[in-house]
């Protein structure tokens, strides 16, 4: 299973990675990651329009997409459109950050503290 993931390097610029989910064990028909460390969840609704200037996460989490896409433009430039269904884990909490803009969807998504 693959994840976006969104890190900033030693010089505050962020930048796209995937990151390869591995599988611990299989059971019953399903395969299962190791258990991964989480604080809580936050449930979000945002709007359709939502066009978020450069910011930095507030803080490393797994945002979780339900049923529509977000486009987030790392520092490098590079764009990437974040699907309903998707996973990404956001770690750019430095620098300038990333653009997050809306798909023209109300968006409604989970957002999975990990500190």
């Amino acid at each position: 299973m693959r994840i976006h993931n969104l890190y900033t390097d030693a010089n505050g610029e962020s930048h796209f990675r995937d990151i390869e989910i591995d599988w611990a064990e299989e059971r019953r028909g399903s395969k299962l990651s190791k258990r991964l460390p989480a604080t809580g969840i936050i449930f979000r609704q945002t709007r359709a329009e939502h066009d978020l200037d450069w910011h930095p996460a507030p803080r490393r989490q797994y945002i979780v997409n339900l049923d529509a896409g977000v486009k987030l433009t790392a520092s490098d430039g590079e764009s990437r459109i974040i699907g309903a269904g998707e996973v990404i884990l956001v770690e750019d909490t430095t620098g300038k950050g990333h653009l997050s803009q809306g798909l023209g969807q109300l968006r409604h998504s989970l957002f999975i503290p990990i500190e």
